[in-house]
């Protein structure tokens, strides 16, 4: 598959969609990316599910190829569940959709499947980046990452953040594609300093009325693993996977795995809903 794959738009509620697309499977799955990234981040699922799946990847609003350059205070994740509920309803003609949220896009994907639980076939998350009512406060890596944007240090800043989220040293380790697609987006961590940092409830968790994954890196930072246990005793039928070999990003340094992981997920949801 061409990388960056071709750019499709569609204009949901006066907004233009950016989205890659790929396969035409009966299901269709779509991917939520998170901070600093876009629908490029889904490169290998979209050449690894396309076979079995119609695959949608949608950029969220700000984020390249319609990048941000300044701070916006309508960004916010409210915002991006509001723009995925129009996109998949046009997208998909009303059928219901396998959403995936990975870290920030997480928290999109779960606030999009509360808001239209009819547009929702399942629900995967990835390492959620969101906080738990039950987790304590923590301070905002954003606001930190933002101030040295602020002061012209871009290169602080990005690497500063991906080593926050991923483990120490990541950056240095990072492709060229994946540097320059985060470069992209740098300015987004503007307008995530500011935007409103809402906790989830895990009742929230417990009362949703389709299937659950809940997917994480092996070697992730201990807060994803924590939260996502969390999760799992909030929603004890939820299926919990580890990626091995990964760290946050796990769908890039594992994907056959993660893939794996996420085909079965979606063969089972689906077997289940003709039941």
């Amino acid at each position: 598959m061409l990388f960056p794959p071709p750019d499709h738009t569609l204009v949901c509620a006066g907004h233009t969609h950016h989205y890659a697309q790929a396969g035409n499977g009966a299901a269709t799955v779509m991917l939520v990316h998170g901070s600093l990234c876009d629908y490029r981040y889904w490169r290998w699922q979209l050449n690894g599910l396309s076979d079995t799946y119609r695959i949608v990847a949608p950029s969220l609003r700000g984020y390249w190829p319609a990048a941000l350059t300044h701070a916006d205070p309508s960004f916010s994740i409210s915002q991006h569940a509001r723009d995925l509920a129009s996109f998949a309803l046009g997208i998909n003609e009303g059928h219901p959709v396998h959403i995936v949220g990975h870290s920030r896009g997480a928290q999109v994907a779960l606030e999009l499947a509360l808001a239209a639980p009819d547009l929702t076939a399942s629900l995967t998350l990835a390492d959620p980046g969101f906080r738990l009512t039950t987790e304590p406060e923590a301070p905002l890596l954003h606001r930190d990452m933002a101030a040295l944007l602020l002061g012209d240090d871009a290169d602080a800043a990005l690497s500063g953040f991906v080593d926050k989220v991923n483990g120490a040293g990541t950056w240095r380790q990072m492709t060229n594609w994946f540097k320059t697609m985060v470069r992209d987006n740098a300015a987004t961590l503007l307008s995530q300093a500011t935007e409103p940092q809402t906790p989830v409830d895990p009742a929230h968790i417990a009362a949703l009325p389709f299937p659950l994954l809940l997917v994480g890196g092996e070697n992730s930072p201990a807060r994803y693993r924590t939260r996502l246990d969390a999760l799992s005793l909030a929603r004890p039928q939820a299926h919990q996977v580890s990626i091995p070999l990964a760290a946050h990003g796990m769908n890039l340094a594992n994907p056959k795995a993660f893939n794996r992981a996420l085909s079965t997920f979606i063969e089972n949801a689906e077997m289940s809903a003709q039941v």
